[in-house]
Order: structure tokens, then C-alpha cells, then sequence
């Protein structure tokens, strides 16, 4: 625990020896978060951070590197940039203990990497999967909704509540009429379902990935190639959900057979549906919202955990639509009045 008694070091907070280059992070770059996110200095010396500062500031870093120290102590192991996280969450949920979301891990061990949520609403959406047989994840990109849902969908296998993962999209720039393009049907629906490639070959390292592929035990598929089948004792993905027609969305959830569990993720605000054409996802909350066992999870841009940027960007695009639309109302308004 802390030593918070007075003197001239101010309080400090120790922590194991084989994790504290961890907390400072290369650079010190991890400290010099800290003081940020608290309105502290900071001197890290001999295995121990000490404090300095106004007292109530220092009291909640003391509070929060004591919760650190902890975990640490008990055994968690963290990568540096999960130091970074834990000072995001801190940000959005202070009175959130960092042990409810920290040692929330979902994929860990050899050869797979360790998957944690890294927003209050990340671990909802988490504990909405170990729930329900359905969840649909709905909102902007950068948020999680595929990594995290792949990442159950390992756990899952690695712990075999499932015998297999089917991976889908739907292919709508090509109109899911792959013909036309050249090469043979893998080079032809390779770039459409690149994504998900990415998120398996980061949380599994190594060549487990293919392997797994090769075997089929995990399938990767546009959308167009689950009519007519079901899918049982599976663990079932559809990314790109705002690119599909209601009829589509009901093929696939019609797919779902004994022992499964099925993921639906998409963002509304970028539908590339030809003109006319209704989204799927957006009809579909009308549909089953009710349905016991179906649960939809909705993310924001304080979701957004890529680059800091993204998230401004985002926001950047939500104020220009608004600002649009106002236009569009009041343009619209004018013409009302015209006599």
C-alpha cells in the first residue's frame, strides 16, 4: 500500500519490481500521462513513484496507482500501453475501480494476445455477448465492435463452448456479383473480408491463424454464402451489418442453429447501399428489440480507441452533419413560407 505519511518525498506508491519499467513506459511516457490525467508531478525512483501536488489531486493518483500496484501484485500482467488505457478510463468513469475493467481480459495466453476492454461501454459490450445469443454493436469505426467480437470468438473456441467461427460480410460494392472481377473466388472476395483477416491474425500470433483457416475451423465468407445453410455449435460474426438489405438481415439471422451465437456490427452514418435501398441494421432494431435473449449495444465516439485523431474526426464529421442538416431544415423552412 501507500506510504501517504508527510515529508518532503510526499506519498508514494510501490510497486514489483519486474513491472515497474512497465508503468513508467519507454520515455517516461506512461509518468508524464499521469501527471496529465491528474495534475501531479511525478518522480519515479527505485521501484516506487512518489507524488506531488495539491492534496486532492494527489490523493486520487495515490488511489489509482495504489489500484495498479495491486492488480500488478496479484499477478495481472499489462503491456505498456495498457497503462495509457487505464488513464482513459479513468477520465470517463473515475469512480469505476480500474480492477473491474482491467482484469477483464478476454483472450490471453500462448500464442494469443491478451484483448482488453478499454471503455466502460467496451466492457457492457462484453458482458452483453457472455449473455445473450444475439447482440447487435452499432456505431461509429475505431469503436471495437469487430476486434472485441472476434476476440470472444477465440475465447470461445480456445475454451470449446464452440466447434467453429464463421466470419461474414457483405460485399456490396461489388453488388455481391463477384463475377465480374478477375482472379478465382478467393482473390475475388480477399479484399471485402480483409478486415476480419486482420483482427484474427492480430489476437492470434503466429501461424495459428492459417492453420485454423486452412482447417476450417474458422470460415471467412461474404454474406451471399450463408443462404441455405445453418450454422450450428458456431460462433457467428456479421461486420458491415448497414450494408445489408432487411432481406439479407434476416437470411443470416435465420442461419443461427443449436449452440450458436451470433455478433452484428455496423455504423448507420456510413451506409453504401445503393440509393433507395433500406439498411438492414436500421430495420432490424424495429424487428427483434424485444426478443428475449437479443441485446443491442450502441457506441459513440467516446468509444473510439485508435489514434486520438479519430476521434476528433469523428466529432469533426458529427458537427459538419449537423450543421447540414440545419441547413437543410431551414432551406426547407424558407421554402415553406414562399408564397
Amino acid at each position: 500500500m501507500s506510504d501517504l505519511r508527510a515529508g518532503s518525498a510526499g506519498p508514494s506508491v510501490a510497486f514489483p519490481q519486474e513491472s515497474f519499467r512497465t508503468v513508467i513506459g519507454e520515455y517516461d511516457a506512461n509518468l508524464r500521462l499521469i501527471e496529465k490525467t491528474f495534475g501531479v508531478r511525478l518522480l519515479a525512483r527505485d521501484g516506487q513513484i512518489s507524488i506531488f501536488g495539491e492534496p486532492t489531486p494527489v490523493q486520487r493518483c495515490v488511489r489509482f496507482l495504489d489500484e495498479l500496484a495491486e492488480l500488478l501484485r496479484e499477478g495481472l500482467r499489462l503491456q505498456s500501453r495498457d497503462i495509457a488505457h487505464a488513464c482513459r478510463l479513468y477520465r470517463m468513469s473515475p469512480e469505476t475501480p480500474l480492477a473491474d475493467q482491467l482484469a477483464n481480459d478476454v483472450v490471453g495466453g500462448v500464442g494469443q494476445r491478451r484483448v482488453l476492454p478499454r471503455t466502460p461501454r467496451q466492457a457492457d459490450y462484453l458482458r452483453a455477448i457472455d449473455e445473450n445469443d444475439i447482440v447487435f454493436a452499432i456505431g461509429p469505426a475505431g469503436t471495437g465492435k469487430t476486434y472485441l467480437a472476434v476476440a470472444k470468438a477465440i475465447e470461445s473456441l480456445s475454451q470449446r463452448r464452440v466447434r467453429r467461427i464463421v466470419l461474414c460480410r457483405p460485399a456490396v460494392e461489388a453488388g455481391e456479383r463477384l463475377g465480374f472481377l478477375p482472379g478465382d473466388l478467393a482473390q475475388k472476395v480477399d479484399p471485402y473480408l480483409r478486415p476480419l483477416y486482420d483482427a484474427l491474425y492480430d489476437i492470434w500470433e503466429g501461424e495459428r491463424a492459417s492453420r485454423m483457416i486452412e482447417q476450417n475451423t474458422v470460415e471467412v465468407a461474404p454474406l451471399a454464402f450463408m443462404r441455405g445453410r445453418t450454422l450450428n455449435d458456431s460462433f457467428i460474426i456479421l461486420d458491415e451489418a448497414q450494408n445489408t438489405t432487411p432481406e439479407q438481415m434476416k437470411m443470416f439471422l435465420t442461419r443461427i442453429g443449436e449452440g450458436s451465437k451470433a455478433i452484428v456490427t455496423g455504423d448507420i452514418t456510413q451506409i453504401d447501399l445503393p440509393a433507395g435501398r433500406q439498411s438492414g441494421l436500421i430495420q432490424v432494431r424495429q424487428v427483434v428489440m424485444d426478443i428475449e435473449g437479443i441485446e443491442f449495444v450502441t457506441f459513440d465516439k467516446q468509444d473510439v480507441v485508435r489514434h486520438e485523431l479519430v476521434r476528433r474526426i469523428v466529432r469533426a464529421y458529427e458537427v459538419h452533419d449537423a450543421a447540414e442538416r440545419g441547413k437543410e431544415t431551414r432551406a426547407e423552412s424558407a421554402a415553406g413560407e414562399d408564397p
